[in-house]
């Protein structure tokens, strides 16, 4: 295909970046792979532990006691105040869960004891930081689910690393996927999956815009609400401030779709306030920051492609997601009020468990896993 800057005639085409040789797998990897699938056809439990009890980990914890077939097995943590309590009295769970949370000194024994299929990693965003714990799961033999956001694409920002990892896990026979709402699913894999009614695409825009005034408070800070604009940039330089993401889903598009980037980029700037904004957790004054705007812009062969604004402020009017696919036909899709990233991003991580125990051995992206759906139908 000629990278002429559109997509013509879309199909199942290989991940730049991405070792697509090894999906085969060799002979120990597929028959372990067939024994998962059974596993999964005569729904056996599955074995879970999870690493990071933050606010995501604990609200996954309480979405997790409520699966079928799935069973937490172990909990650990880096947080000494955690570290000997029981997972489900820290999640607020009214009874305990009987699961004592460990320290990462601890992980080693845990898995020997409780050998869980699937570890369920909510402890930061950086695939660097992460990839310690990362490979020592893998080693062990146990897949990984993680909202790690630079795990969810991480074949041309941390090649070494992602190669050695994706070689970890072929290793052992088990996968690895990052995911989350955003990215993992909002502004990467929806696009995607909505290319699929194409005849050819010429380009894509991504609208997340989200009114932060009811979220956590952590949120709140994340995104800078109550921040000075000096304090703001500042928070930017040191690189505490920014939505981690849009770099990946914009080059897990790119992949999918075959386009070759010339080049990307990610801005960021304050939404200031004109008037004094209270929330239930925060007061924002006049000239102060009520939260972010990001946007990610991708080009090939001269001209934009992609397009990934986020939003996320105290107070934004009309608060959606929306795809915007220059195509044949053209699509506008809106989700009106958008998707609650929290609970999206609890849910998609609990769906995506089933799934990885019989996904194919290695590094994983949500746009070359069999489908991610939720497994709690009523």
């Amino acid at each position: 295909m000629a990278h002429s800057g559109r997509v013509v005639g879309l199909g199942f085409l290989p991940l730049r970046g991405a070792p697509y040789h090894h999906c085969s797998g060799s002979g120990a990897q597929t028959i372990r792979q067939v024994e998962r699938m059974k596993a999964m056809s005569h729904r056996r439990t599955i074995r879970v532990i999870q690493c990071g009890l933050g606010p995501i980990g604990l609200m996954i914890t309480r979405l997790l006691t409520e699966r079928p077939g799935v069973r937490i097995a172990g909990a650990v943590d880096v947080d000494a105040e955690k570290i000997g309590r029981d997972a489900g009295t820290l999640a607020g769970r009214r009874k305990p869960l009987g699961v004592t949370v460990k320290g990462l000194d601890d992980l080693d024994a845990l898995l020997r004891q409780v050998q869980p299929a699937v570890a369920v990693v909510a402890t930061t965003s950086s695939f660097e930081n992460a990839f310690p714990l990362l490979l020592r799961l893998v080693t062990a033999g146990v897949g990984v689910v993680s909202t790690c956001e630079e795990l969810a694409f991480p074949w041309e920002t941390h090649p070494r690393l992602a190669k050695r990892l994706d070689a970890a896990a072929r290793a052992k026979g088990v996968a690895v996927l990052g995911t989350g709402v955003n990215p993992g699913f909002l502004m990467d894999f929806l696009p995607l999956a909505l290319t699929g009614v194409c005849r050819e695409v010429r380009s894509i825009r991504v609208e997340r815009y989200q009114d932060a005034a009811f979220r956590r408070l952590p949120f709140q800070r994340k995104i800078g609400a109550g921040l000075t604009p000096a304090e703001f940039r500042r928070k930017v330089a040191e690189g505490t401030l920014r939505h981690v993401g849009l770099t990946e889903s914009m080059r897990m598009i790119a992949a999918r779709l075959g386009w070759k980037l010339e080049r990307a980029q990610d801005a960021i700037r304050p939404v200031i306030a004109t008037r004094r904004v209270a929330t239930p957790r925060l007061t924002i004054e006049k000239g102060r920051a009520l939260g972010v705007e990001q946007t990610g812009r991708a080009w090939a062969n001269g001209r934009e492609v992609i397009t990934l604004a986020f939003r996320a402020c105290v107070g934004q009017p009309e608060p959606r997601d929306r795809v915007v696919i220059e195509g044949t036909p053209r699509i506008d899709a809106t989700l009106a009020g958008g998707v609650n990233g929290d609970e999206a991003t609890c849910a998609i991580v609990a769906n995506a468990i089933p799934a990885i125990v019989g996904a194919r051995p290695g590094l994983r992206t949500m746009a070359d896993m069999d489908l991610v759906c939720c497994s709690a139908v009523s």
